[in-house]
């Protein structure tokens, strides 16, 4: 009975005109946003996070998390008609989806991703309803060593963020959390790395670092790489982008199992709809009687991977709102958003606001049944917004944030580190290292910080309060296996190649 109260209580929070809005124009502007390559969820989120500071924090997350499920499918419009990803979720759909194109099928690929896209969503949705109260109550038993130590095993999934080099990540997050530490002491109140500079005092502030590293540095990126690709030519109309019988019966399992993979992998920190994507077109070609067929236009390799990523992108906020431990980048931004808006991640989250927490939860039904809406019968509108050139785009993107870094406390200052923070994510995207990680860092490092100083106030036997409660221990061996797998899977290259050299 309590889980249809808190259900109803979420539709009459998600169903009130303005949080109603704010879904559909969540799902509006995260189509475009994943359909403008170089212009990711992460950077969309971070981009208008500042316009929810005026709102109620439940309609700036209902929008957030909106934008967050039409970007998974905006990045598909892309993939298929132009091969190019829209984000990089969207990589394995370019394999088989921009086959189909050139076939003289961009509507029915377009179209089975967009009902494996709202399948996979609202299934993630149910799942998320039934995880996420009862992993919420589980943490009830978390003290500060195990917070500390689900922390730290947030922070050592990191390699999961930055693909197969671990020490970049590793340089990464540990950047993130030099950063983190900038400001007042939480514990003794001593300033520190502060530089005598007064605006430093308070700590580097999260928004001008999410913009800069997501939204401008980005931005410099794609302006780099810009060109125009030609579209593929087709009819769009909502007859056009309608599956055949054959192409159901070909990908109703695929979408199954990419929706059940994507979701629990999303539920892992760090891990994220890029991977299950990979994961989910893995499978898909192992388990398919016809694997020559894949990356020369199989339906099923566009309906698995696309329900994976949605699925994903559900999943990987059961973390973020029962242990505030992002489940991918974007969530780590949201998280963000979380903490500016007053709301701590975790039981009390479900306790002290359910109408936060179902209102959001039952938003994304709705915000599901847009998408099918909108990515069948409006894909016409879409693809022409891909014929934007760059030159106009950019200089777009760069005014909201600015716009966005200035909103935060009027002020210049904010500005000056989001330019700042912008040059250095398009170095550390052009070297090979991760925003994704130093934001993650960003977040979880004041967290993580204060529940290990709390820890060895309340311990007599220093760190070895991490090993002697039973959940503290556990979290804590896994975080350190997280750190050796990538050492062991280098040490095992390196002696393959010595055996392959000698």
């Amino acid at each position: 009975m309590d889980f249809l109260a808190n259900l109803s209580l979420g539709f009459s929070v998600a169903l009130t005109p303005f949080n109603l809005m704010m879904a559909v124009a969540g799902v509006v502007v995260g189509i475009l946003i994943g359909a403008l390559p170089g212009v990711g969820p992460a950077s969309g989120v971070a981009l208008l996070l500042p316009l929810t500071f005026g709102m109620d924090p439940t309609s700036g997350i209902i929008m957030l998390a909106a934008l967050y499920a039409g970007s998974m499918y905006g990045g598909t419009i892309t993939a298929v008609l132009i091969n190019t990803p829209g984000e990089a979720a969207s990589v394995v759909t370019c394999l088989d989806g921009h086959q189909m194109a050139l076939q003289g099928r961009a509507g029915p690929a377009l179209g089975i991703a967009a009902f494996g896209s709202f399948i996979a969503g609202t299934f993630g949705v149910v799942l998320l309803m039934l995880v996420s109260p009862a992993l919420a109550k589980w943490s009830l038993a978390f003290g500060p060593p195990e917070t500390f130590a689900l922390m730290l095993l947030g922070l050592t999934t990191v390699t999961l963020l930055t693909g197969e080099n671990a020490v970049k990540g590793y340089i990464s997050m540990v950047a993130g959390l030099m950063i983190a530490m900038v400001g007042f002491d939480i514990i003794s109140g001593d300033a520190r790395y502060a530089l005598g500079i007064p605006e430093m005092m308070d700590g580097i502030d999260f928004l001008p670092v999410a913009i800069g590293l997501f939204g401008l540095g980005e931005v410099l990126a794609g302006a780099e790489s810009a060109k125009n690709n030609a579209i593929v030519k087709g009819r769009y109309g909502l007859r056009d982008v309608m599956p055949s019988a054959i192409d159901w019966v070909r990908s109703r399992w695929a979408i199954v199992r990419g929706t059940v993979l994507g979701f629990f992998v999303g539920v892992l920190p760090g891990a994220g709809p890029t991977i299950a994507t990979f994961l989910s077109y893995t499978l898909e070609k192992k388990v398919s009687k016809h694997p020559e067929e894949f990356g020369k236009g199989a339906v099923e390799g566009v309906a698995g991977p696309e329900a994976a990523n949605n699925a994903a992108a559900t999943g990987a906020m059961v973390p973020m709102l029962t242990l505030g431990i992002p489940g991918s980048a974007t969530t780590a931004i949201m998280l963000g958003g979380l903490m500016m808006w007053g709301l701590r991640p975790g039981p009390l989250l479900f306790e002290k606001n359910p109408e936060f927490v179902w209102g959001l939860i039952a938003s994304q039904y709705i915000a599901n049944v847009m998408l099918l809406v909108l990515s069948t019968a409006f894909i016409p509108l879409f693809v022409r917004a891909l014929r934007v050139p760059y030159t106009i785009l950019m200089p777009i993107i760069i005014i909201f944030c600015i716009t966005g870094a200035y909103s935060l406390k009027n002020s210049v200052w904010d500005v000056g580190q989001m330019l700042i923070f912008g040059v250095l994510g398009y170095a550390m995207k052009k070297l090979g290292y991760s925003p994704a990680a130093l934001t993650l860092a960003l977040v979880l490092g004041p967290l993580a910080e204060r529940a290990l100083r709390q820890s060895l106030i309340i311990s007599d036997a220093g760190i070895g309060i991490f090993f002697t409660r039973p959940i503290a221990a556990v979290l804590t061996i896994a975080a350190i296996l997280a750190v050796m797998v990538p050492v062991l899977r280098g040490l095992r290259a390196l002696a393959r190649r010595r055996e392959q050299a000698a």
